[in-house]
């Protein structure tokens, strides 16, 4: 609903606007209720002064700070004329003061009442005056009854000064316990409170001064002790990437019990105003819901919250979509909701079948289930009639500019020339685009929006072009498609969504959607945006990553180096640590951060070490004969899938062949001991892990000095020595018998620097080093039957799981995740 009959649309559209808001329902009183006004009707009001609000009894700041605003500005001005004074209390000035900021706009119509009740004291402060705010959300334009009003707010209520200390009394001696234990250091702010919900009109200051007094008669004068403030536990604050103005975030995650939906309204709050938009010719508009579209789309939805995810198929999805399924999905699901799964299909040039399929099965790995999979291209039919009709009533024509034509008339705010054309004219043209009279290019249908709008949004969009081009889901029917921008919001509307929720860039455009549901008298969602996720060393744009993979700069959209879901899967991150990790970070419309990509491995390092049995793999091995075993013996001892594993159940271990020939890692051996160094050297020992203590009795060169053959070392059965130094190996199976070649490939971050996608060189970031591939590698033959999917600690090296290149006979195995973190902290072994 509009604030008045011209609010929307220039004035050479009123006409029809206004039509549009008869043919909705919505009343002339309606309209008129909400309409910006100064004193008695003026919408013009004059520029407040300085002295005016320091007359009110405002601070200087807050007077400073409110002249700078406009809105506020604007807002103040109208107030003080409602109130019809000059000059004020201090207290009075402040309540309104507060009106002006905080009133709901879709109960203007009231706010004149409300000022007297203000001026006249029978509103005296704030706890009654939010109480009167939330009253009145609700309310709304509706007749308002005053009688519950007043009650809802105190008036008339007195609680007096013995009534206060009373219950303060009783507050105290219900806290007596922690106000001795922790004594001055109380919060003195919760005991506030407690008596503030006994008495929630009371007067806040004399509450706190009265505490304040009786804490000092109980406790006494404050002793040193109580003078030294509590160690507090410091938050890691992020680090900052190096001349840029972009907060790293490297900080474990906050705590999985607060609620991250808890900042959504419920469905039925739809009427209220959270949306406030300024036209170029002053006028302002505020969404919200009629209040019976409201009522009509509670009916069809059973009062649930309905969200969608809506991902475009023109490619792979990457972390950044997980975390909008989280928000999307998660939401859904925390209010007993539903979520759809629709494709945001209208441009068939860059949508594939094979993106759609990939699509639904990602969504399912992640652990959602979607209420209905449906497409934009579901609802072509009922697009395009309401685009007929739009034409009809005058907001809608068909233009034959060029694209940069287009873009030079709205860099300079001229209309198309094409605007006022007749309304007949406009429909037969676009009957001919759809019929495919006229080749690409040579027209578009456009909204007659307010092409002088700072905001590009509103420059008469583009709702349909003409593409011949077989969509992946609607086939050859059509030759017209319509914008995202156009086809967006009123599918939102079609599929009664309550919660339209989308990331940051798209905040411009939501006075181009609600233009549009109001323009065809549809439901407004409630639409809320969040922050992008943006993960330091890899880039997260469509374009870029397409990029990637059609100039083979990666191995595919599943590439384990890549952010996306399918890179990340078969890499061997799971979906429940990625949900983690998203969780961890937070719903915020707070755009400024880069998270590191560290923080991520926290989230996948914590599962994995629950999840991941551990193995011993040798990456480069290096031969140690065992001189004192005799030829031929194996011995077969237990190794440990978990640290934690009880003895006396044998699928928590695997078999380890122990025999005369091992192999352990080639940085594992040094020719020359130290002190801080606990590998093998010849005359030193080492613990072989689940197995004996040896020590190295020969060390067998090669032509050069640096080129090691063999170790000669001898073991202790008896394991009396006791090393310090615990070293992973694998041995031959059996005597001659090689031990079970793997191949293992090393992943590192994609790009050098942490924010490639600001760089113009962005593929010139690209790191030689990402991906290093190990052929020989030698593993326990337990690893044999490892399959697709199995995922495991490596102990001492890292987490690993089986790559879909593995076939009968070579199994490859991709680095998830290493121990260590890039700050050198140790995971769980």
């Amino acid at each position: 609903m509009y604030d008045d009959r011209r609010v929307l649309f220039s004035s050479s559209f009123c006409f029809a606007f206004n039509c549009c808001l008869i043919f909705a329902g919505i009343s002339r009183t309606e309209r008129e209720a909400s309409t910006v006004t100064g004193c008695k009707g003026d919408k013009t009001p004059a520029l407040l002064q300085l002295e005016q609000l320091l007359a009110l009894g405002l601070d200087q700041r807050t007077a400073e700070t409110a002249l700078v605003n406009s809105k506020v500005t604007a807002n103040l001005s109208a107030v003080i004329a409602e109130a019809g004074i000059t000059w004020c209390d201090k207290s009075v000035g402040n309540l309104l003061y507060a009106v002006a900021t905080k009133y709901p706009s879709n109960a203007l119509v009231h706010r004149p009442n409300l000022i007297n009740y203000i001026v006249s004291m029978k509103i005296k402060n704030p706890a009654q005056l939010d109480a009167a705010l939330s009253f009145l959300t609700n309310v709304g334009p509706d007749s308002l009854d005053t009688g519950k009003f007043e009650e809802a707010c105190g008036v008339g209520v007195i609680v007096s000064v013995e009534e206060i200390h009373s219950t303060v009394a009783e507050v105290l001696q219900e806290n007596m316990g922690a106000i001795l234990v922790q004594r001055y250091h109380i919060n003195v702010g919760s005991l506030c409170g407690q008596v503030r919900k006994r008495h929630p009109w009371g007067d806040a200051k004399a509450t706190k001064e009265e505490i304040e007094k009786r804490l000092t008669e109980i406790l006494g004068p404050k002793t040193e002790v109580d003078n030294v403030k509590p160690v507090k536990k410091k938050k890691e604050k992020p680090a900052k990437v190096e001349e840029k103005n972009v907060a790293v975030a490297i900080a474990a995650p906050p705590s999985e019990d607060l609620n991250p939906y808890s900042v959504f309204p419920l469905p039925a709050e739809n009427n209220k105003v959270h949306t406030e938009i300024f036209f170029s010719d002053g006028n302002i508009w505020r969404a919200h819901n009629a209040k019976e579209i409201l009522e009509k789309h509670v009916m069809a939805t059973g009062g649930k919250v309905i969200t969608r995810f809506p991902p475009e198929p023109n490619g792979y999805l990457h972390i950044g979509h997980a975390k909008a399924m989280f928000i999307d999905f998660g939401l859904a699901k925390e209010r007993n909701g539903n979520c759809y799964l629709r494709f945001d299909d209208t441009n068939p040039e860059a949508e594939k079948k094979e993106y759609i399929d990939h699509i639904k099965e990602i969504v399912q790995w992640m652990g959602w289930e979607p209420y209905k999979i449906t497409y934009t291209s579901d609802y072509f039919q009922a697009l395009y009639e309401h685009a007929v009709e739009l034409i009809r009533k005058g907001l809608a024509y068909v233009d034959h500019q060029t694209a940069q034509q287009i873009k030079e008339c709205r860099r300079n705010k001229v209309d198309s020339p094409w605007r006022d054309r007749p309304i007949e004219e406009s429909l037969q043209l676009f009957e001919d685009m759809r019929r495919g009279l006229f080749a690409e290019g040579a027209a578009t249908l456009r909204m007659k929006q307010d092409m002088q709008n700072d905001n590009k949004n509103m420059s008469d969009l583009i709702a349909y072009r003409i593409k011949f081009t077989p969509h992946p889901h609607a086939g050859d029917k059509w030759c017209i498609y319509p914008s995202y921008d156009y086809a967006h919001c009123m599918v939102d509307s079609f599929e009664n969504i309550t919660h339209s929720l989308c990331t940051l860039e798209f905040d411009t455009r939501r006075l181009s959607y609600y233009w549009l549901l109001v323009a065809s008298g549809l439901y407004q969602p409630y639409v809320w945006e969040y922050s992008r996720l943006n993960i330091s060393n890899t880039v997260m744009s469509k374009r870029k990553l397409n990029r990637l993979v059609t100039d083979k700069w990666v191995d595919g959209w599943d590439d384990p180096r890549l952010l996306t879901l399918a890179g990340l899967r078969r890499r061997g991150v799971t979906a429940t640590a990625i949900n983690s990790f998203i969780r961890g970070i937070g719903i915020t419309r707070s755009d400024s951060s880069l998270i590191r990509v560290d923080r991520l491995e926290y989230h996948i390092r914590e599962e994995l070490n629950k999840t991941a049995s551990r193995a011993m793999v040798v990456m480069h091995p290096l031969r140690v004969v065992i001189t004192n075993l005799e030829d031929g013996k194996v011995i077969e001892l237990d190794g440990k899938k978990w640290p934690d594993a009880p003895a006396d159940e044998a699928s928590s271990y695997y078999k380890v062949p122990f025999s005369r020939t091992v192999y352990i890692e080639q940085t594992d051996f040094r020719p020359k001991d130290s002190k801080d160094y606990y590998g093998l050297a010849p005359g030193k020992s080492v613990l072989l892990r689940y197995a004996f203590p040896i020590k190295c009795t020969e060390v067998i060169y090669g032509d050069t000095p640096d080129d090691i053959v063999e170790i000669r070392a001898e073991y202790d059965p008896s394991k009396t020595s006791k090393p310090k130094g615990v070293l992973h190996w694998v041995s031959e199976p059996a005597p001659g018998v090689e031990p079970l070649k793997v191949e293992i490939r090393l992943f590192e971050k994609l790009f050098l620097s942490e924010n490639p996608a600001e760089l113009k060189d962005w593929l010139g970031d690209l790191n030689p080093h990402s991906k290093e591939v190990v052929k020989g590698a030698y593993a326990v033959p337990s690893l044999a039957t490892a399959v697709v999917g199995n995922k495991f600690q490596f102990e001492r090296l890292g987490y690993y799981a089986v790559d879909t290149d593995s076939k009968p006979g070579k199994l490859v195995f991709n680095r998830t995740v290493t121990l260590r973190d890039s700050y050198g902290k140790t995971g769980p072994k």
